[in-house]
């Protein structure tokens, strides 16, 4: 297969148009085995597709694992994140709530210090079994995940000190690019004014179903030259056939909503995963955009999606129903993969 690659902001770096998300080979609502994700970046790699994402966070050091025995000895290019120590010891049940299935005996420990970024990069590599991350992301700052008090005191770690390690790894070349991997754009605005980010993988907000980025983020990021990395193109199932919206049960408008463009797809005859799949790569803020699977199988269903094309009437009739930004740049149609 043929796959197109594209900068991360203004860096030399490049990354394939299509990546992996690496949360679910840590067992994330369902159980993963260690094969099953070594079986998900074979399919990949196979592929031609060469950017892997993960983060301390999944599976509490299952996902590091995983990837890193994956790619170690290939031509990769790799992103993960800081802002979390994971210090020993299981709690019960942690985060049952976020779908962890048999993590490591870890428990996540905030910390977007200069102190914990430095330690979180370095214990990264050793979890990784690798030399070399080439993105660094900090992970799940903002209020969506700690509320307006708590993500003060961190917003303030990470201004004080937490950037600065981020900016000292990238202008030592230890990382080639940094930014923020979180699952609300409201922090990214913030985060623009206290550092000059390369790019943001932004979960679930840029995508067939949401484009509100469209009205403050975009542009912003297309004025400071940061780049977009697209994670959950699916909205966490939904946009495949699952009743998941942002990690949780979907609401009825987003349902309704969903079964709208579902509908418009197929009356043009395409499967809704394509279309979901093509949408957010039409922006030439977008570097990538890296679904999730859980087995190589999965993953393969998604290279399938990948290599199809679209007719333009599709675009052009979601935009007019509505359901697709009036500034949002449409597709042209031509598949992901060739």
């Amino acid at each position: 297969m043929n796959v197109q690659s594209r900068p991360i902001g203004q860096t030399d770096l490049e990354v394939t148009e299509l990546g992996v998300g690496g949360a679910p080979l840590a067992g994330n609502f369902s159980e993963v085995s260690h094969t099953d994700g070594l079986d998900v970046v074979n399919a990949a790699f196979e592929a031609g597709i060469t950017f892997v994402d993960t983060a301390p966070f999944y599976g509490f050091g299952r996902s590091e694992r995983a990837v890193g025995d994956a790619i170690r000895g290939r031509d990769y290019i790799l992103s993960s994140k800081c802002g979390r120590l994971l210090a020993p010891g299981a709690l019960p049940n942690p985060f049952e709530d976020a779908g962890m299935n048999n993590p490591l005996p870890f428990h996540p420990v905030y910390d977007y210090t200069y102190d914990g970024v430095m330690r979180s990069f370095e214990d990264s590599l050793q979890r990784l079994g690798l030399d070399r991350i080439d993105i660094l992301l900090a992970h799940d700052i903002g209020e969506l995940q700690h509320g307006a008090k708590d993500n003060a005191h961190y917003f303030k770690q990470l201004t004080d000190g937490g950037y600065r390690a981020m900016d000292e790894l990238r202008n030592n070349g230890d990382v080639k690019a940094i930014g923020l991997g979180v699952n609300e754009a409201a922090i990214c605005m913030s985060a623009l004014d206290i550092g000059d980010w390369d790019t943001f993988l932004l979960a679930g907000r840029y995508t067939l179903l949401e484009q509100d980025p469209l009205s403050d983020l975009i542009p912003s990021c297309m004025d400071r030259g940061a780049s977009l990395i697209i994670g959950g193109p699916f909205n966490s199932g939904i946009l495949v056939g699952k009743d998941m919206w942002n990690y949780a049960s979907a609401p009825e408008d987003v349902k309704a909503r969903t079964r709208k463009i579902g509908e418009i797809c197929t009356d043009h005859k395409v499967e809704l995963p394509v279309a979901a799949l093509q949408f957010p790569l039409a922006h030439p803020v977008v570097s990538s955009v890296i679904p999730g699977a859980k087995n190589g199988a999965e993953f393969k269903g998604i290279l399938n999606w990948a290599s199809q094309t679209t007719p333009p009437a599709l675009w052009t009739d979601l935009q007019a129903a509505g359901l697709i930004h009036a500034d949002a740049p449409l597709p042209t149609g031509a598949a992901i993969l060739s």
